[in-house]
């Protein structure tokens, strides 16, 4: 009718999330990893892969009008940016943050209404059991190395602009707090040669750590230290960082990590946070405020702006903070104890 708005922006978030679930089940398939040892028809593929022929050449078809595969004719291969991102062979992958987008944070969003009625994460409600939210995570070797994975997968792709947002080259000793599969120490490591590295994190993480350590040339100057930042003493260092942890937890939590941060640095020391951060006014960027209802639905935190980091910053007594944003995932916050 005359006069009326256009529906596609709406009619394209009606869609939007049958566009990620066609990307997550084939991953969850394993239908790019096949097609990375070499292109094939839809009934080979289903044979091999025990799938209705009918329904896998709908998904491959699909896929391919995503920009996921190529189709030749009956022959289907992987598109670049496939062989790239979503074959778990890749030192690139981002499988693992897919499978742990498909099988946690696709189910806790099916219960989103409940989070923002009551303000909490849906955890419980969606898959039952009592425990933190961490523990669940790593409830099987399984869903460890699925999450873990997709943590590197995410660090790929924001590490590297992060620890170039600012000039670290003073600093000697980085302690990465939480540092799951060290991609944040090791592109530090990378760029700053003068830099020794450390991951510190749970002894059930840092078991698969070491596994990443030994694939890297950077990975003999990393040290892996087992522990928890909330209970345990923190290592040495004139450098911590905390990447996407921050968001993860309460207020009253964070306060305390801050404060046991800033005391177990020396003068001229700093704190490196990498976050995505949102706009002074709160209504942008989009991908920092749908992470920020993620973090609700499944956590007990949220993403903020800049002056609400240097507010919890100050607080915890570093005087200099800085912020920058990057074309990354991720930005970054630097604090500076006097």
């Amino acid at each position: 009718m005359a006069g009326l708005p256009s529906p596609a922006g709406v009619l394209d978030l009606i869609q939007a999330y049958r566009r990620s679930k066609t990307m997550f089940a084939a991953v969850s398939l394993g239908i790019f990893d096949r097609l990375s040892q070499g292109s094939a028809q839809a009934w080979t593929l289903a044979a091999e892969l025990g799938i209705n022929s009918d329904a896998l050449a709908q998904l491959l078809d699909s896929c391919a009008a995503l920009g996921l595969l190529k189709k030749d004719g009956l022959e289907y291969s992987n598109s670049p940016e496939a062989q790239t991102y979503l074959t778990r062979t890749s030192p690139h992958t981002l499988s693992g943050y897919i499978l742990y987008s498909d099988h946690v944070l696709y189910p806790l969003w099916g219960n989103f209404e409940s989070a923002i009625r009551e303000g909490t994460n849906r955890w419980q409600q969606t898959f039952g059991g009592s425990g933190s939210i961490f523990e669940h995570f790593f409830r099987t070797d399984k869903s460890r190395r699925d999450f873990l994975g997709g943590m590197d997968g995410y660090g790929q792709l924001s590490s590297p602009a992060v620890v170039a947002a600012f000039d670290l080259g003073r600093f000697r000793r980085l302690v990465d707090l939480g540092g799951a599969t060290g991609h944040l120490a090791l592109a530090a490591c990378a760029r700053y040669p003068q830099l020794q590295g450390a991951v510190f994190d749970l002894p059930s993480v840092i078991a698969i750590t070491q596994e990443y350590m030994q694939r890297s040339p950077h990975g003999n100057r990393v040290t892996l230290i087992p522990g928890d930042f909330f209970v345990d003493p923190l290592p040495e260092a004139d450098l911590f960082v905390l990447g996407r942890i921050v968001h993860d937890w309460s207020e009253d939590k964070i306060r305390k990590l801050l404060k046991k941060v800033w005391e177990r640095l020396p003068a001229g020391g700093a704190l490196l946070i990498a976050e995505k951060l949102l706009n002074d006014d709160k209504t942008g960027p989009l991908p920092a405020l749908m992470q920020s209802l993620s973090m609700l639905v499944c956590t007990e935190g949220k993403e903020r702006t800049l002056a609400e980091y240097s507010a919890l910053l100050r607080d915890a007594g570093f005087a200099q903070v800085e912020g920058k944003v990057t074309d990354s995932p991720l930005d970054a916050v630097l604090a500076t104890k006097i």
